[in-house]
């Protein structure tokens, strides 16, 4: 199974704490070989998602496979999945290198996957110091190795890029990166969206536990809007509204428009047809943050 290309498949999944229900009717799929984003404000139930899916947590109804397979019916899970759900997962006392060795027994993995591991991840200097004194950089490196002992084709990382400063969130991208270019199935909650947009390739969108939006980043994302800065910003609005296709026309603070469904050439074409003048045209992409207020809050503009 270890060479597997393996699919995370949530169905219909619910959960319900008394009259609260923290995750309800989810339906969605985390393909292999893509870093997956699985974001929703605090309290929409991502953690309690990821811990159905860990076995941590029985689904009230629904299913959460790996593998088409619930956690606790996968013959050796940590050869499958590799978790870190929990960022103080290390006793302070122990150094990282025991920390590694007890996780290692438990899972029948020899002392020699340790050093690898510490070597992969940068620790080897700090292998035999107590976690008590790492950096919340260095726990996450080492919570990383720990879920990676078993080699294992699926990640889910609750939260991983938590406390790291630039350096350490830039290793993280390009680390998460390696590993879904390697066919491994990468799903990463997070609410560091700026960081999280440079990163992933799907997202899953849930609020109150239900399921939002899925799919991929670029799709969902839309094309880039084009920025139009003009003294004529009126009537070149209303040029473009009657214009075949028409696009949708914003005003925007400044006299600026914000048009999408041209690219900026049209923009500047149709402009100079109707003799009107235009000082400045930007393309502006939609950021993550502003795809995931609209679809949380709808306090953004859709893209």
């Amino acid at each position: 199974m270890n060479g597997d290309r393996l699919k995370i498949e949530v169905s219909n999944l619910t959960k319900r704490y008394g009259a609260l229900t923290a995750v309800r009717d989810l339906t969605f799929t985390v393909e292999p070989g893509v870093v997956t984003g699985f974001l929703g404000p605090n309290g929409a139930g991502k953690t309690t998602t990821m811990r159905m899916l860990t076995g941590l947590v029985s689904p009230t109804s629904g299913t959460a496979t790996i593998a088409g397979r619930p956690y606790g019916r996968l013959p050796r899970p940590s050869r499958t999945v590799g978790a870190v759900l929990d960022a103080n997962a290390c006793h302070p006392g122990h150094t990282a290198r025991d920390h590694l060795r007890v996780y290692a027994a438990m899972g029948g993995y020899p002392d020699s996957r340790v050093t690898d591991l510490l070597d992969l991840l940068g620790l080897t200097e700090a292998a035999d110091r107590r976690t008590r004194g790492f950096s919340t950089g260095m726990r996450q490196r080492l919570n990383l190795a720990t879920a990676l002992l078993g080699d294992p084709r699926v990640l889910l990382l609750d939260e991983p890029s938590n406390g790291l400063d630039p350096e350490g969130m830039r290793w993280l991208r390009s680390f998460l990166r390696r590993l879904a270019d390697e066919g491994r199935t990468v799903l990463i909650s997070s609410h560091v969206l700026s960081e999280i947009q440079q990163l992933v390739d799907d997202v899953v969108v849930i609020r109150r536990g239900e399921l939002v939006a899925a799919g991929p980043w670029s799709r969902l994302a839309g094309p880039p809007a084009v920025l139009v800065s003009s003294p004529d910003a009126d009537r070149l609005a209303a040029a473009l509204r009657v214009s075949r296709p028409a696009p949708r026309v914003e005003a925007v603070e400044g006299g600026r428009l914000r048009v999408r469904g041209l690219d900026a050439p049209d923009v500047a074409d149709l402009a100079a047809a109707h003799r009107l003048r235009v000082h400045e045209l930007v393309t502006e992409n939609t950021s993550l943050e502003e795809l995931f207020l609209h679809l949380t809050t709808g306090k953004a503009a859709a893209p």
